[in-house]
């Protein structure tokens, strides 16, 4: 396919940008090209998003197959970038989150829980959930049957710059006791962004469009799975000590709520990691094993270095303060 994808250098987009390059795509990207140059073979075109007539004259007339799109703020951005593409683009791809859900979610939901409002034409970043949902509206108003809404999960793997699994393993390579958020086996629900990047360049060459939920299968795998598994590939010499969550509730520390197990004030969430995501998987969604994500993520690591954090991404100390820590491993 000739694609265009929206983004690029970070994460989701470099995800999307670099297996597109291996399936042999011909892929141009649009970006401000002030982080991380491009991807060998890549055709990078260069704007300011929030700049609606630098995106316009950075795109000309260029048509494309496909689109994909890993905008995450003020919805206006997007509805530019679709109503411009429109008549120049096949496909419209848009990344968006499984918190467009009104909150509380199910248990158990599929695509038809109930979603929350949002306005295409907003400007505004902090309402996060509101702002996927307004892309995801002008994406379906513009496009029809050819936008694929990519509703996905906890998305882990290499480039994740919103620091879980490689704030884990920084922790863990520390070795000694450390503090797990108990219970071992609470269930997780994620999805390597590889596997979400080729799902979607595949739905995109297949014409597949409408909206799926998009992340593993539920109780795959569970948070004592995941961090043992960490423990195994890196040959890291820890000793998880599991911390009950009602203890780390009365401490006040909000461990586990990196991964989705407890919200900020201790509660445990429901519909978190048990998402209907059967859809997906009959519009040919495949995931990895979890060693593979571990292992590639620590070897990303070791390669490049700490990303920089999403500018919208909670300090680590959010988690879990050093100092809480140990004090709460010698009651431990």
């Amino acid at each position: 396919m000739k694609l265009l994808v929206l983004g690029g250098t970070h994460h989701v987009g470099r995800a999307i940008a670099e297996t597109a390059l291996e399936r042999g795509d011909e892929v141009t990207t649009l970006n401000r090209g002030l982080s991380r140059p491009p991807a060998p073979g890549v055709r990078a075109l260069l704007a300011d998003r929030t700049d609606p007539e630098a995106v316009t004259a950075a795109l000309g007339d260029g048509e494309w197959d496909a689109v994909i799109d890993t905008w995450a703020w003020a919805p206006r951005v997007v509805a530019h970038s679709a109503r411009l593409l429109a008549g120049r683009a096949g496909h419209y791809g848009y990344v968006s989150s499984r918190g467009v859900h009104r909150w509380p979610w199910p248990a158990g939901a599929d695509e038809s829980a109930p979603l929350v409002d949002g306005d295409p034409a907003s400007d505004d970043s902090a309402d996060y959930a509101a702002a996927k949902r307004g892309g995801e509206l002008v994406v379906t108003e513009v496009y029809g049957e050819r936008a694929l809404l990519a509703r996905a999960g906890m998305i882990l793997g290499p480039y994740e710059d919103v620091g879980r699994i490689p704030w884990w393993l920084r922790r863990l390579e520390k070795g000694g006791r450390v503090l797990a958020p108990g219970p071992a086996e609470a269930a997780l629900q994620y999805i390597d962004v590889r596997d979400l990047a080729a799902w979607m360049l595949r739905c995109a060459e297949g014409g597949v469009g409408g909206a799926y939920t998009a992340t593993g299968r539920p109780r795959a795998v569970t948070v004592g799975q995941l961090l043992t598994t960490a423990l195994e590939v890196t040959g890291f010499e820890a000793e998880l000590v599991w911390a009950p969550a009602d203890l780390l509730r009365q401490e006040g520390l909000s461990l586990g709520a990196e991964l989705g197990l407890r919200l900020p004030d201790g509660s445990t969430p429901s519909g978190m990691h048990d998402a209907n995501v059967d859809a997906a998987f009959a519009a040919g969604l495949t995931t990895r094993p979890l060693r593979d994500t571990l292992a590639d993520t620590w070897a990303w690591l070791q390669a490049e270095g700490d990303p920089v954090p999403r500018p919208d991404a909670p300090s680590p100390d959010t988690w879990l303060d050093p100092a809480a820590e140990q004090r709460l491993l010698r009651r431990l």
